[in-house]
C-alpha cells in the first residue's frame, strides 16, 4: 500500500530531513508515526501526498510509483489520501454541509452525487443531525469530525492524519482517535502522524519512530517512550 525505498529528502542549506527511509504498510493496516518535532515525520507525510518529492529513493503508494509523479496527476492520488490535518481549515461561512460539498464541486461531482454522499460521510462521523451548522457552533471535537467526512468523500484507501489532536482537549482527543479507529475497521489504511505518547499506547498498534531523519524503531502493538 504504502512503500518507501532507500527515501531521502534533503532541502536547502544541506538539511536533511529523511536518511535513508525504508519502510513499508500493508493495506488495512493502521500505523503511528512518532518522534519529536523536526524528526522527519511530517516530510514523510508530506512525500506521501506529493507534496513534497523525495531526493533520491522511491515512494510507492498502491503499487504507483509516485517518485516523479506529473502534477496533472497528483489530484488523482489524493483523491485516493483523505488528510486530516491538526488545523480544521473549515470555511467559517459555510455550513457544515457546504463545507463538504465544497470539497466535492471542486472536483465537480454533480449536485445528485453531492447530496448522496454528505448524509452518509456525517453518519459515519456521528454529525448527521449538525449539516446546517457553521463551524463556530461546533466545538473543536466536532469540527474535527467535519474534517474527516471530508477526508472520507471519496471512499479514499489511506487516511492521513497529521497531528488531527494537537488542537483538543484529551476527551476530544480520544473521540477522534476512536473514529480514526472505527474507519480503519472499514479496511482503511490509517497513518497517524503524532507525538502524543498517550495516544500512541492507548491504540497498542504499530508505532514507527523517527528520528533525525531516520526510523530507529518499527514496533507492532508498541509503545511510544523517547
Amino acid at each position: 500500500m504504502i512503500r518507501f525505498e532507500n527515501v531521502s529528502k534533503i532541502y536547502s542549506n544541506n538539511v536533511v530531513a529523511l536518511n535513508n527511509v525504508n519502510l513499508h504498510i500493508q493495506p488495512g493496516e493502521f500505523v503511528s508515526i512518532v518522534g519529536q518535532s523536526g524528526m522527519g515525520k511530517t516530510t514523510l507525510a508530506k512525500l506521501i501526498i506529493a507534496e513534497e518529492r523525495p531526493t533520491k529513493g522511491k515512494v510507492i503508494i498502491g503499487g504507483w510509483d509516485i517518485t516523479r509523479i506529473r502534477h496533472h496527476e497528483i489530484p488523482v492520488l489524493r483523491r485516493q489520501i483523505g488528510v486530516v490535518y491538526q488545523d480544521f481549515k473549515l470555511l467559517p461561512r459555510k455550513t457544515v454541509f457546504e463545507n463538504i460539498a465544497f470539497a466535492l464541486e471542486v472536483c465537480g461531482a454533480s449536485g445528485a452525487r453531492i447530496r448522496k454522499i454528505i448524509p452518509q460521510v456525517l453518519k459515519i462521523v456521528g454529525l448527521e443531525d449538525k449539516s446546517r451548522f457553521f463551524p463556530r457552533q461546533l466545538s473543536g471535537g466536532q469540527q474535527q469530525r467535519v474534517v474527516i467526512a471530508r477526508s472520507l468523500i471519496h471512499r479514499p484507501k489511506i487516511i492521513l492524519a497529521d497531528e488531527p489532536t494537537g488542537n483538543l482537549d484529551s476527551i476530544n482527543a480520544q473521540e477522534i482517535i476512536h473514529l480514526l479507529v472505527k474507519i480503519n475497521t472499514f479496511g482503511t489504511t490509517v497513518v497517524l502522524v503524532t507525538h502524543n505518547h498517550d495516544i500512541v499506547n492507548m491504540l497498542r498498534k504499530r508505532v514507527i519512530t523517527m528520528d533525525h531523519g531516520m526510523i530507529i524503531s518499527d514496533q507492532q502493538s508498541g509503545k511510544y517512550i523517547l
